[in-house]
């Protein structure tokens, strides 16, 4: 009953951060995971599937504000979801240790970059919406969505910040788009192929899903509430956190 308990409070706390910035639950949940004993892909699969709960909760919520836009949102899941079952695949296979690194240094840049520009996402300016936009903005998400399948602290970050930089949305909207498409549709997709090639801890699921729910809608909540800015800064905050974590090991 402990460990369960333990779980669940790991996970509400994890997903309500992740689903205020828009991404970075892994930073808590996949290493406490990892620390209760449960060997690295193990603890990736295990968290995956309990992630798609934190999309679901911020679904619930985000719907009733009708963010999302039907072709963007098509436009997301055919340029990640690719790249989501190639990283899944890659990562059992491959050492991470190296990639955890650079993908640190790359997560703390995110993090400076949105601060240095205090403007940033704090309105809704749509852009690169023509073909030569298109290609370029999928490319990249092609790439996050392999990061993604592989190395899960903190890549829903990546899509939010493209999503504000490239395409020009706000952050609420950007994190709209993060929880629902990556919550649901890539960790989804990732944590099939993970369980399929790989193993699932699961006795430590229902509380997982359960604290995932729960923490995808409390921080969906908070993030329509409060707005574009505190979003902005909370996500500053976790991309710095997330970055460090990734490279102090």
């Amino acid at each position: 009953m402990f460990e369960q308990l333990l779980l669940f409070a790991i996970s509400l706390l994890a997903n309500i951060f992740s689903a205020f910035a828009g991404g970075g639950a892994g930073l808590i949940q996949l290493p406490a995971l990892i620390f209760l004993g449960l060997p690295f892909a193990v603890s990736l699969a295990t968290h995956k599937i309990a992630s798609v709960a934190l999309g679901v909760g911020a679904t619930i919520r985000h719907a009733r504000e009708d963010a999302l836009e039907r072709r963007f949102a098509l436009f997301m899941l055919a340029a990640g979801l690719p790249g989501v079952v190639l990283g899944a695949s890659l990562i059992l296979h491959v050492s991470d240790r190296a990639a955890e690194i650079a993908l640190g240094i790359l997560t703390t840049a995110l993090g400076l970059y949105s601060w240095l520009k205090s403007g940033l996402g704090l309105h809704h300016v749509p852009g690169n919406r023509d073909a030569r936009g298109f290609v370029i903005g999928g490319v990249t998400l092609f790439l996050i969505g392999v990061l993604n399948g592989s190395l899960t602290s903190g890549t829903g970050l990546f899509v939010t910040l493209w999503l504000v930089r490239w395409f020009g949305l706000d952050y609420r909207r950007a994190v709209a788009y993060t929880l629902i498409l990556v919550g649901m549709f890539w960790n989804g997709l990732g944590a099939l192929t993970l369980g399929l090639l790989g193993e699932i801890r699961w006795d430590w699921l229902p509380a997982l899903l359960l604290g995932s729910l729960l923490g995808g809608y409390l921080g969906a909540h908070l993030a329509i509430v409060k707005g574009n800015r505190w979003i902005k800064r909370v996500y500053e905050v976790i991309t710095l956190l997330i970055g460090i974590k990734l490279i102090v090991g």
